[in-house]
């Protein structure tokens, strides 16, 4: 993939990003997502390629946002996949808290799993304990491989899991391992990629989320050698239908990092509330800072970005 995309879209992100920094604390997350879309549609459709969103915020017929087959780019030659979300952490944002980002992954045509918009049992690590974890195993016996991996005991992990109901045998799986637990409100992409990155304090991902995040999550964990396992979780029969529709034939299977995002991708993320990862917007009069990232898993180059904006010569 050629990597002049990269500072393309960034500016994607950014855009998402600085858009939806200004909802930051309203406590409307409608209006905080809505106002994320627009600006990273619009910038989309500003760059010469031709995009079809693979992973996005639902079905054509249910979310009238960046949804699953959208055409977005001005339709050059160059034909790439989406796996996007413009505010990851709506209700993060919207309440004013940390975590929040916009974030989206590029692959060659066809390299993302083409899946309805349903939740994914996930398990995220980085590098040193790839090749270790299995989403059939026990909690307990992935957090004992991972702490023979990363050559530390259990009680050194630190577990980020959702905060909801559905987490609770989970939790108390992790407690009785002996591990550590960070629950988060929302964004476990950003906890996803914290867990592939040094210095986060976080070792793993574990638990029940949205099966878009968990594409684009695997996207970025493919740029820096960390590993992920993925399940569908399916509520309604339905949804199973049009899962087989897709193209996925076992609806129950185990997907690997590899399937989930193949080939050559890119990932681009830009914060929009601090992190712990990245920094989050900051606007001083006309002129607005950001914070992104970007990793391609051809080269396994991670460059972070601080850009300043102009809003007195652009729009967003």
């Amino acid at each position: 993939m050629n990597r002049n995309f990269a500072l393309e879209f960034i500016r994607v992100t950014e855009a998402a990003a600085i858009a939806s920094a200004r909802m930051m604390g309203r406590g409307d997350e409608k209006a905080a997502d809505h106002v994320a879309v627009e600006a990273m549609r619009a910038a989309l459709n500003s760059i010469d390629f031709s995009g079809t969103v693979r992973i996005g915020e639902g079905e054509r017929d249910e979310a009238p946002m960046l949804y699953i087959g959208e055409k977005v780019g001005t339709g050059g030659t160059v034909n790439l996949d989406l796996a996007l979300d413009p505010l990851e952490g709506t209700t993060i944002c919207a309440q004013g808290g940390p975590n929040s980002l916009s974030v989206i992954a590029i692959a060659e045509e066809g390299k993302f799993l083409h899946a309805p918009d349903v939740y994914m049992q996930k398990i995220a690590v980085g590098p040193e304990a790839a090749g270790v974890i299995d989403l059939d195993a026990t909690a307990a016996v992935n957090l004992k491989n991972i702490a023979k991996a990363k050559q530390c005991e259990v009680s050194d992990l630190t577990v980020v899991i959702l905060d909801r109901p559905r987490h609770a045998d989970l939790v108390r799986e992790v407690r009785e391992a002996g591990a550590r637990i960070w629950m988060i409100g929302d964004g476990d992409v950003q906890a996803a990629i914290a867990a592939g990155m040094p210095n986060t304090g976080i070792d793993v991902l574990m638990g029940i989320g949205g099966a878009p995040e968990g594409v684009i999550a695997a996207a970025a964990l493919r740029c820096i050698g960390g590993d992920f396992q993925g399940r569908l979780i399916f509520h309604k029969p339905e949804q199973r239908v049009r899962a087989k529709a897709m193209g996925i034939s076992d609806p129950d299977k185990k997907f690997l990092i590899h399937e989930l995002a193949s080939g050559h991708v890119m990932f681009c993320a830009t914060g929009v509330t601090d992190g712990s990862m990245l920094k989050g917007v900051k606007f001083s009069g006309h002129r607005a800072l950001t914070h992104s990232l970007v990793m391609r898993s051809q080269t396994g180059t991670l460059r972070f970005v601080e850009t300043q904006h102009n809003l007195d010569r652009k729009s967003i």
